[in-house]
């Protein structure tokens, strides 16, 4: 056997010797992925049972059932069925009478005070709205389910311990057992909370809601979406399609690779100087969100639309050029349409994370108390993630529940928005 046929046997043998413990390697660093995957499910999972168990029982809110009489010589005594009088009317004095017919042994001042305290300052909101929108109520009598104080609410809800000693809990041992009689009776129940979705912030935790902060949110994206999109895109064909290739176009784009790193809150800063101080601009409105999260979000949209662009081959450029086709032509009626897709899903992620994003928002000054629900973009308004800051910030156990429900919703809009990106992706995406 000659020398050369010898030296290859030894190298296979060499090969052959450390075979299986490239094999033992390369199972083992599988472990190691499959085991890195299955510790971030674990740990995001236990993020989601940590959410959604403290802030499932926000979606239930505690009411008590009163009997209301509408007396007319509270309402309007004048009978005249002024606005004026019947907006001004004490309703609580309504509610009141209701709570003592229900608890007749209540006599002293204090115990007086505490009997009142369990139902919400929105029980008498509730009755001024019933009345003013149909005042035919004066005169009659109905039940209602009227809205209780936070802390009744954390009290069924069993966030208040009623076993612990009297010192050590936030209600005494007298409204617990007012709180129990109504239970045996069935006068005190948890009910669906339409206020949650449907409200404005409120100081009151058991009248907060996020409806105000939806649409706050709502109009901000609606106002990104139309300044990115196509502001984007346009860039993006600009650069990929017609764009000289010199220094200058090379020291856009890296500038464009540079934005997408930059922190959130400067893009807020420049809203703040350029926006609100140089144009006068109105702080607090969903307008200047919308401008703020667009530079912050077209350079994502920019390079996820390039990346289209570029995924689309030369052959389809190069076929519709030899029939005739200008350039202009090339690319909007062949290109584009065929890098729309990726275009699009870029567009949903660069949106989903405007979402969640809240250091450019408190910089504008969408960090204010705002009650009322905005009716456009100019209006005062907050936004979802900002108002989960506010109400992570308040020390009530009650603004806790509410904090980890608004965190489920907008959990869900992200999760949404993904998905819609990963079906687009499918859907419509080609592969050459």
């Amino acid at each position: 056997m000659n020398k050369p046929a010898v030296e290859q046997m030894r190298t296979i043998d060499r090969v052959n010797a450390t075979l299986k413990q490239r094999y033992n390697r390369e199972r083992r660093f599988r472990r190691f992925g499959l085991g890195a995957v299955l510790l971030g499910l674990l740990f995001v999972g236990l993020m989601f049972l940590n959410i959604i168990g403290n802030g499932y029982s926000a979606f239930q809110q505690t009411r008590i059932l009163l009997e209301i009489d509408y007396r007319a010589e509270v309402i309007d005594p004048t009978g005249a069925r002024d606005p004026a009088t019947l907006s001004s009317a004490d309703y609580a004095a309504l509610v009141k009478s209701s709570l003592r017919a229900l608890f007749p042994a209540v006599q002293g001042r204090g115990e007086k005070r505490e009997l009142y305290g369990m139902l919400s300052s929105g029980a008498f909101l509730e009755l001024r709205r019933r009345v003013m929108a149909d005042p035919g109520l004066i005169g009659t009598r109905e039940q209602l389910w009227l809205p209780v104080d936070d802390d009744i609410d954390m009290l069924v809800k069993g966030y208040i311990d009623r076993r612990l000693p009297e010192s050590e809990r936030r209600l005494d041992n007298r409204v617990v057992a007012w709180v129990e009689q109504l239970e045996s009776t069935g006068a005190i129940e948890k009910q669906f909370n339409l206020t949650f979705l449907t409200g404005g912030d409120s100081r009151e935790p058991e009248l907060a809601g996020i409806g105000g902060a939806v649409m706050g949110s709502l109009y901000t994206l609606i106002v990104t979406l139309l300044l990115s999109f196509p502001i984007g895109v346009a860039a993006a064909v600009y650069l990929e399609e017609f764009a000289p290739r010199n220094r200058w176009t090379d020291l856009v784009e890296v500038n464009i690779n540079n934005l997408a790193a930059v922190p959130s809150i400067v893009f807020g800063l420049l809203g703040l100087a350029v926006f609100i101080n140089f144009f006068g601009l109105p702080r607090s409105a969903p307008l200047v969100g919308g401008m703020v999260l667009t530079l912050m979000t077209l350079p994502t949209i920019i390079i996820a639309s390039r990346a289209a662009l570029k995924s689309v081959p030369p052959s389809i450029r190069e076929a519709a050029l030899g029939v005739g086709a200008s350039r202009m032509q090339t690319v909007f009626h062949h290109v584009l349409p065929l890098a729309m897709p990726g275009m699009l899903t870029g567009t949903i992620i660069g949106m989903a994370q405007a979402l969640g994003e809240t250091a450019p928002l408190l910089m504008i000054g969408m960090v204010a108390f705002i009650v009322d629900i905005p009716g456009g973009a100019l209006d005062p308004s907050t936004v979802l993630p900002v108002q989960i800051f506010l109400w992570a910030d308040s020390p009530e156990r009650a603004f806790m529940e509410k904090t980890s429900a608004a965190i489920m919703v907008l959990l869900g809009f992200l999760i949404l928005m993904n998905v819609i990106a990963v079906i687009l992706r499918k859907r419509f995406e080609r592969r050459w």
